[in-house]
């Protein structure tokens, strides 16, 4: 255990030992850090929420609630604060459904479209991170001139939506996941615009020319607190030209309402037999080489089945090709993490379709945890009493051995292993 929070603390540097000087031991030291990381992940989905007007006060006082309960001497009970993390999954999925009514409502029913991937010839900028109403604006203001947006990392399923797909300036879709930003950003010639998490500190290459919005800043980047593009758009001015590189086309868009809309068809082709498995993987990409766990599971999974992904986890696997199945895609890209209330939208229709519990559906989720929006789906998956779910490469390092026995028992919450193919054996029940 390690804690600094309080001046009483062992030789007033921290306490190490558990139980600490005020009887705080490490368990609830980890629900603790446990909670506050979700409440995080919470309040990055319910600000992007709010910039579409979309919030509920009583999030708002959860929150408040929540971290009084963190405090110094506060709370020393494990299963309150357990229960706690709990209702931070509950409330989370209340933000994210907020989230995905603004998006909807702010740009339109999405639907699945091919997106052109690679650079067209003329000045350009590039947009990465997921605020999507930072996209739109920059999208209005240089409506009319010759430069050319691009999306970036989790900006990709941005071209699901038709107000933002049928813009003229938005132009495609350039790079892959944020850890190769550093090498993708130093190529692309024009400023690049950092709208939330997932940007890195730039080197020398490419700082004169990071863009970064409000809360997201780094050293020697341009941080904007307006929605004004200006210095953006002058800048784009002045860089060389984006020269003509078109990789190839990708299909994006399968949002939870294009699946809802097919959930019968789904029902009868699993009761005939058609559909073996669902699988979600998904979750934050990492940079370890080697790291190639998902990966190896998608490409084992059976041909009768299909694999949901969203959030920047789809990059470990979106280049492989999974083929087709019963004339759709075996691979359906959802959206961004912050639609992961899609993925659980749809797994609760199924549910009910067939009569069951979402733990009786044929439904895996592999999911990698990477930062605190991870913490905080992964919460509301354990409020809504999901079991099974495989979770990785490692555990969190803030919770306990005994905080996560306890969610191995209540939860079946199992860590991925060394052998993804005998993992899968394992959830098809083989």
């Amino acid at each position: 255990m390690f804690c600094n929070q309080c001046e009483q603390t062992f030789r007033q540097t921290a306490c190490v030992n558990s139980p600490g000087v005020c009887g705080k031991d490490a368990d609830v030291q980890s629900l603790q850090e446990t909670l506050l990381y979700g409440l995080k992940g919470m309040a990055a989905y319910a600000h992007h929420a709010r910039r579409m007007g979309k919030y509920d006060d009583r999030v708002s006082a959860f929150i408040e609630e929540a971290l009084f309960a963190t405090m110094t001497n506060v709370n020393f009970d494990v299963e309150s604060l357990l229960q706690y993390c709990l209702k931070c999954g509950e409330m989370n999925l209340r933000v994210m459904e907020l989230l995905d009514e603004g998006h909807v409502e702010t740009f339109g029913r999405p639907a699945p479209t091919k997106v052109k991937e690679g650079m067209q010839a003329g000045p350009g900028i590039l947009v990465t991170g997921h605020d999507l109403v930072d996209l739109w604006n920059l999208l209005q203001q240089v409506e009319g001139t010759d430069i050319k947006v691009y999306t970036h990392g989790e900006m990709l399923p941005a071209h699901m939506y038709p107000k933002l797909r049928d813009h003229p300036n938005l132009a495609g879709h350039y790079g892959g996941a944020w850890q190769n930003q550093k090498k993708e950003f130093a190529v692309f010639p024009g400023p690049v615009v950092g709208t939330t998490n997932c940007v890195l500190i730039p080197p020398e290459s490419y700082k004169g020319r990071l863009f970064t919005m409000r809360a997201t800043a780094v050293p020697g980047g341009q941080c904007l607190l307006d929605d004004d593009f200006t210095p953006v758009i002058e800048e784009a001015r002045k860089c060389e030209p984006c020269k003509e590189e078109i990789l190839g086309e990708s299909t994006i868009g399968f949002h939870r309402s294009v699946l809802l809309d097919q959930a019968q068809t789904i029902v009868d082709a699993v009761k005939a037999g058609k559909i073996s498995h669902f699988f979600v993987i998904g979750g934050c990409d990492g940079a370890e080489k080697g790291r190639n766990y998902f990966t190896e599971y998608a490409q084992s999974t059976p041909a009768d089945s299909f694999i949901l992904t969203l959030g920047c986890g789809k990059f470990r696997i979106r280049d492989h090709d999974f083929g087709e199945h019963l004339g759709l895609p075996r691979l359906m890209d959802m959206g961004q993490c912050n639609d992961a209330y899609g993925a659980i939208a749809v797994a609760v229709a199924l549910a009910k379709a067939f009569d069951c519990g979402v733990n009786d559906l044929p439904l895996t989720l592999v999911i990698s945890w990477f930062e605190q929006k991870a913490v905080a789906v992964l919460l509301t998956l354990l409020s809504l009493g999901v079991k099974g779910i495989t979770l990785g490469p490692a555990a969190p390092a803030f919770v306990s051995p005994n905080v996560f026995k306890i969610l191995q028992e209540r939860f079946d919450l199992r860590l991925t292993g060394d052998d993804p193919q005998g993992d899968l054996r394992v959830a098809m029940g083989a």
